[in-house]
């Protein structure tokens, strides 16, 4: 479905400034969502909001369907009356810059356990009511998330199928026996989900008052060790002896990796999924649609046809494409959800194919302007060559460099070709934006674009280098990690936002 000419920002919750070591969706997410609207943005889309698992990817994740427990705020906490301010006091300091995962958890953890105790002892009889009512209505995937969390930590961190066969398998008795010696454990989990989504969706409540929609983010794949492998193991492709993926996926030799892309996780047996009706599959986008207003598909492109690699290969060039789901699915899809808010990632080894089944629904896809650019450009990306305006256009997403980190990479004669061509093209705007900085002449060319939308990344309003970069494809260090510092958003820096987006007609001044 088209959407209305506007813009946005992509920044993932773990970026935002707090004292904790890790954004959260405490004060600094509000503050980011006043910047939003001062500057007259209309998006905020983040990433996957699950719990993070192997590499602290948001792509690899414990749960299809959760939320990550590190971006619970101890603050609210405090409000809630569930911590208390000296509960705070011992936190050690973490750094301001980087988010180091381990070190979160590891200082969280005792604050969230005492929040949890606190709320058994001392929760109103109304906070009560709305925890029982959210297990109940969150029951079709939060009863076995929790579970597996807490079985899992009592192993000590194995992956399900290293687990005792029976409890493997979901033998019901080896389950309930289980159970009954984790009590403590499964309470703490889903309380730290109740948290979760109890304060995820009052910060969704202030960003759609100040009308700004939250786009997020559901990957294609599951992580093999996550809850939805092992609660729907007929749905993949494993191993009969060792439960391990026997099929792959991942992507061919790109633009981002001479070999390829090798994700490993589980490929899907589409044929099965069919005959139960993607039951799994609509419970997924409807989940994921209680806590966000659009949402993109990453990886589009594996429902027209997705790559496959076989158990024991080191990369991703061996592999094969199969067919996808195609129209079938997205008809069940619509059918049972009405209107899909959809935008399709289609980028990469792209196939007629792919462009048939995205216009077929009226997906937007995307336009990465980097892309349009330097050695092995494609001029597909140029605004100038957009077919037309159901698009959505990006200076570049969290796979790319920042725009500053990109263009400096580029020799000086390069980058004077590269300008002197887009004043030629676009007369006096380009040389009054250099002087605010080669990456403001990259943002307006996004937003004057004819593109319905034009979202961002933070680290490219606040003109950053390539150190603020959020992933690097295919590299397994220093991603994930980037935070940006309180204060960085200030009113001129709004102000300059605002003032380019309302020139190109993409958002409504505020009240």
């Amino acid at each position: 479905m088209p959407f209305p000419r506007s813009s946005g920002i992509i920044l993932h919750p773990t970026s935002l400034p707090s004292p904790f070591g890790i954004g959260d969706l405490g004060r600094g997410a509000y503050e980011f969502v006043d910047f939003l609207a001062h500057s007259a943005q209309q998006i905020w889309q983040v990433l996957p909001l699950g719990p993070v698992s192997y590499g602290d990817s948001p792509y690899m994740t414990y749960s299809s369907m959760a939320g990550n427990p590190l971006l619970v705020s101890p603050e609210i906490l405090v409000e809630d009356g569930f911590l208390r301010p000296e509960d705070l006091a011992a936190y050690p300091k973490m750094p301001s810059d980087r988010v180091k995962y381990d070190e979160v958890s590891a200082a969280k953890r005792p604050l969230f356990q005492i929040a949890a105790h606190n709320f058994q002892q001392s929760a109103s009889p109304a906070q009560r009511q709305e925890f029982q009512a959210f297990c109940q209505e969150q029951a079709y995937w939060l009863d076995d998330y929790v579970f597996y969390m807490a079985y899992r930590e009592s192993q000590g961190g194995k992956s399900w199928h290293l687990w005792d066969t029976p409890i493997a398998n979901r033998h019901p008795e080896a389950i309930a026996q289980a159970k009954a010696g984790l009590e403590s454990a499964i309470f703490y989990h889903t309380f730290l989900q109740y948290e979760f989504f109890r304060q995820w969706a009052n910060l969704k409540a202030y960003a759609n008052q100040k009308g700004i929609q939250i786009l997020g983010d559901i990957p294609i794949y599951v992580a093999h060790d996550s809850v939805d492998v092992w609660a729907h193991p007929d749905n993949y492709y494993l191993d009969r002896q060792t439960a391990e993926p026997e099929l792959m996926a991942g992507v061919p030799p790109d633009y981002f990796s001479e070999t390829g892309q090798l994700w490993g996780n589980p490929i899907y047996k589409w044929r099965r999924l069919e005959l139960n009706g993607y039951d799994w599959w609509i419970q997924r986008f409807r989940a994921t649609l209680t806590y966000v207003d659009l949402v993109r598909i990453d990886h589009f492109r594996a429902f027209a046809g997705f790559w496959i690699v076989e158990q024991g290969e080191d990369d991703a060039r061996r592999g094969a494409w199969m067919p996808g789901p195609g129209e079938r699915f997205f008809k069940v899809l619509r059918d049972k959800l009405g209107g899909l808010p959809i935008i399709a990632e289609d980028l990469g080894v792209i196939t007629p194919d792919v462009i048939e089944l995205r216009d077929a629904f009226d997906f937007p896809g995307m336009k990465i302007l980097q892309f349009a650019f330097g050695e092995g450009r494609c001029d597909d990306y140029f605004p100038t060559n957009f077919p037309d305006e159901n698009c959505v256009v990006y200076t570049g997403t969290h796979d790319n460099d920042t725009t500053v980190g990109w263009f400096n990479k580029f020799e000086p004669q390069m980058q004077e070709d590269i300008m002197t061509g887009l004043e030629t093209l676009y007369e006096e705007d380009v040389p009054d934006l250099r002087e605010l900085g080669d990456h403001w002449v990259f943002i307006w060319l996004a937003m004057q674009s004819i593109a319905n939308q034009a979202i961002f990344p933070l680290q490219d309003i606040l003109g950053l280098d390539s150190e603020a970069r959020m992933n690097t494809p295919s590299s397994m260090q220093g991603n994930w990690a980037w935070r940006f510092p309180a204060g960085a958003l200030t009113s001129a820096l709004g102000d300059r936002l605002r003032e380019i987006t309302l020139q190109c007609n993409r958002g409504l001044p505020p009240a």
